[in-house]
């Protein structure tokens, strides 16, 4: 294991959810290469309940069950003197801020994220107050949890970790990487396919017309989708 590595710990009450997830594609490449760890936290062996419990009905009645305040505190300073950076705790949740490309490089920055997975109705208040994380979500939505959006956090950061993409390029020239503008459309083989041809452009070796075929595209492309980023 590279201690240099960027480490991810994820706190989950459901950890079977990330095996698969962590063992395909680039993300497992990254981590048999050694450039970053996850480790997987369940929630229940912090809890003090002979049945594992870590919820309990809100004060003054409502729907549904909350996570309790005192396995989520003890859960989270075991899991930051596992190591000697404490790291950045990010709780996921559909009232943080909206995840965007422009903290990923931050992200990619840390040396550890701690990502803390919420589920029913979220969490005592009490958690927010004492262990004051960053709180991230995924859009205007709601989840069942917060698996996918601790998944969808790794996937932004990673991408931006030295060495974890074959052509360092392809973070540069993804939508919201540069300007916040969307990315340019792209072709492969064949030129042509049930009358919808490649432009002419990128088959012409012209470099300088390429970038600038492409820069016009950007454009087009966000002004078209995405206004709200112009």
């Amino acid at each position: 294991m590279n201690s240099e590595a960027m480490r991810f710990d994820i706190i989950t009450l459901f950890p079977q959810i990330f095996p698969g997830y962590l063992g395909e594609s680039l993300l497992a490449k990254a981590i048999e290469r050694g450039l970053l760890n996850v480790h997987i936290h369940n929630l229940r062996d912090w809890s003090k309940n002979k049945h594992n419990k870590v919820d309990s009905p809100p004060f003054g009645g409502g729907a549904g069950m909350l996570i309790q305040v005192e396995p989520v505190v003890a859960c989270v300073e075991a899991v930051r003197a596992m190591a000697d950076e404490p790291g950045e705790l990010l709780l996921m949740s559909p009232q943080g801020e909206n995840l965007k490309q422009s903290m990923a490089p931050d992200f990619a920055r840390s040396t550890r994220l701690i990502l803390l997975c919420g589920r029913y109705e979220g969490f005592d208040q009490r958690v927010i107050d004492i262990l004051q994380p960053r709180e991230i979500s995924l859009g205007d939505f709601v989840l069942n949890g917060g698996e996918v959006a601790a998944m969808a956090v790794i996937e932004a950061t990673m991408r931006l970790i030295p060495g974890v993409l074959g052509d360092e390029r392809s973070s540069e020239e993804d939508s919201f990487s540069d300007q916040d503008l969307l990315e340019f459309p792209q072709y492969t083989r064949p030129r042509e396919f049930r009358g919808c041809e490649v432009p002419d452009v990128l088959l012409s070796g012209n470099h300088q017309e390429i970038a600038k075929w492409r820069a016009e595209q950007r454009l087009l492309r966000t002004h078209q989708r995405r206004k709200d980023l112009l």
